[in-house]
């Protein structure tokens, strides 16, 4: 792949992590993506993502779905040692260390033990992090020992990209869930009000006084109210079961 063509793979890769307010959007296939284009990006043997749990401890982890079975193995590793489970504890990036040497081993000796055994040279890790909500790290195991290429600071945009579109999907799906309350809260109201007219007109008394008998009944049936004031309006309600003491055409 040519430097022009990497760059601008690279940007379109930056406006599909950003892309999330769609209604399927799958959080899972979201971060198996950001796995893949490490792979493709990086040149990483792999990559995935380990998710924050509300207790502060590691969750679930996520990857490519066609990634090797020893990636899945590593990232399970990493729940106890390695540089995930430092990023998720510190926040920051986790740099690039050679697994053959001292400090690897003394660091993490059985994910080291268990990477070097793969065929894994170098490891790092990034979060998954907007202002001050953690989401999870990003681990990317790469053939090859750690260089100057910037490859810990394209996986740390990568990962930022896709922190900035699930926390955008989340806004979108509550505001989306709020309107619908706010939607569904307004449509009550008109029925309210569209009861209330129905019963004062035909009982002749006052707005107030017929929206007083619908919250009675609604209280001695233990009903919403909305219920009750859409039973008025189809006409399932006879006034004599909404005001036993009043004598009516319903």
């Amino acid at each position: 792949m040519s430097q022009e063509t990497r760059e601008l793979r690279l940007a379109a890769t930056l406006v599909e992590f950003a892309d999330t307010l769609i209604g399927d959007f799958d959080p899972a296939l979201h971060l198996s993506r950001l796995a893949d284009r490490c792979v493709e990006f990086l040149g990483a043997r792999g990559a995935g993502v380990t998710l924050l749990e509300g207790s502060g401890r590691p969750g679930p982890v996520v990857h490519s779905a066609g990634q090797q079975p020893s990636v899945r193995e590593l990232l399970e590793w990493e729940q106890e040692s390695g540089p995930v489970r430092e990023s998720l504890a510190s926040g920051k990036a986790a740099r690039a260390v050679p697994l053959a040497s001292r400090e690897a081993a003394a660091r993490w000796p059985e994910f080291t033990a268990a990477a070097r055994r793969f065929g894994i040279a170098s490891t790092y890790a990034v979060p998954l992090r907007r202002h001050e909500m953690l989401l999870g790290a990003l681990s990317v195991y790469a053939p090859h020992p750690p260089s100057a290429g910037g490859e810990l600071a394209i996986a740390q945009t990568l990962a930022d990209a896709t922190t900035v579109g699930l926390l955008n999907h989340r806004a979108y799906a509550q505001y989306r869930k709020l309107a619908g309350q706010l939607r569904e809260a307004l449509a009550s109201r008109v029925r309210i009000e569209q009861a209330k007219g129905m019963l004062a007109e035909r009982w002749g008394t006052s707005p107030d006084g017929a929206f007083d008998t619908l919250r009675q009944y609604a209280r001695r049936n233990r009903l919403p109210l909305d219920q009750v004031a859409r039973a008025v309006v189809h006409r399932a309600l006879t006034d004599v079961q909404l005001h036993p003491d009043r004598s009516g055409p319903g």
